[in-house]
C-alpha cells in the first residue's frame, strides 16, 4: 500500500531532522517545498520565473503555483510507493488544495495517508531556537543543548564555522509562533476531523522522538 506522510508542528519542533531520517529509513523521497521552488527558479522554468517574480518583491508564492510544482514532483516514479512532504500544507487553504492533488494522483491506488503532529511546549521550542546553530556551507543544523557539534563551533560534516541565524532569537521566535498559531495550527483540527492525525511527544532526544515516530508510521 502506498504511504503518504506530512508532518505538522511549530518551528524548531524537530520535524526536519526526523523527516530526513524517516525518508532514508523508508526509502521514500523527502519532498521539501522550499527546495522544489529553489530548483524551479534555478532551472529558469516558467514556474520558476513566476515564483521568482513574487519572491523578489518579498511576496509569498501563490498557493496554486506551489501546488502545481508539488503535483509535478509527486507524479515522478520515485513517489509511486510513497513520499514524505515537508513544508506543505501550511494553512487550511493549502490543505484543501493538497486534497485535490492527492485525489488526482491516487485515483487507482490504495493509500495510507497520515498527518503527524509534533507536540512540544512553547518554552522548550524557544530554547531550541535560541540555541540553534547552522552550517552556512552544507546546511547541517545543530543545537547547543540537544545536538551539539563534536568540535565547538565547527560543522561535523564539512568543518565550516557554524553561525547563528539573525532570526534565531527569542523575540523573533515568539513572533513566528504567533504566525504559526494563526495560520498553521488549525491544520491539527483539519486532519483530526479526517481521522488521519497522529500526535507524538516531540520533547527529548532525537532517538527518543524517533522511536515514538516509528510507532505511528509503521
Amino acid at each position: 500500500m502506498k504511504k503518504e506522510l506530512i508532518f505538522l508542528g511549530p518551528p524548531a519542533c524537530g520535524k526536519g531532522t526526523q523527516t530526513n531520517k524517516l525518508a532514508e529509513y523508508l526509502g521514500f523521497p523527502h519532498v521539501d517545498t522550499g527546495s522544489l521552488l529553489r530548483a524551479e527558479i534555478a532551472s529558469g522554468s516558467e514556474n520558476g520565473v513566476i515564483a521568482k517574480s513574487f519572491i523578489d518583491k518579498g511576496q509569498l508564492v501563490p498557493v496554486k503555483l506551489v501546488g502545481t510544482v508539488i503535483k509535478h514532483r509527486l507524479m515522478k516514479d520515485d513517489c509511486k510507493n510513497g513520499f514524505i512532504l515537508d513544508g506543505f500544507p501550511r494553512s487550511v487553504e493549502q490543505a484543501d488544495l493538497f486534497e485535490k492533488i492527492r485525489k488526482e494522483l491516487d485515483r487507482d491506488n490504495k493509500v495510507d495517508f497520515r498527518a503527524v503532529y509534533f507536540d512540544l511546549d512553547t518554552e522548550v521550542l524557544i530554547s531550541r531556537i535560541v540555541n540553534r546553530r547552522s552550517c552556512p556551507r552544507c546546511g547541517e543544523i545543530y543545537n547547543l543543548k540537544y545536538k551539539s557539534p563534536q568540535k565547538d563551533g565547527k560543522c561535523d560534516i564539512c568543518g565550516a564555522a557554524l553561525i547563528q541565524r539573525k532570526d534565531d532569537n527569542e523575540e523573533t521566535a515568539k513572533a513566528r509562533f504567533c504566525t504559526y498559531s494563526k495560520e498553521t495550527a488549525p491544520l491539527i483540527d483539519y486532519y483530526k476531523n479526517m481521522n488521519v492525525l497522529s500526535t507524538i511527544n516531540a520533547e527529548g532526544t532525537i532517538d527518543e522522538v524517533w522511536e515514538r515516530l516509528l510507532k505511528v508510521v509503521e
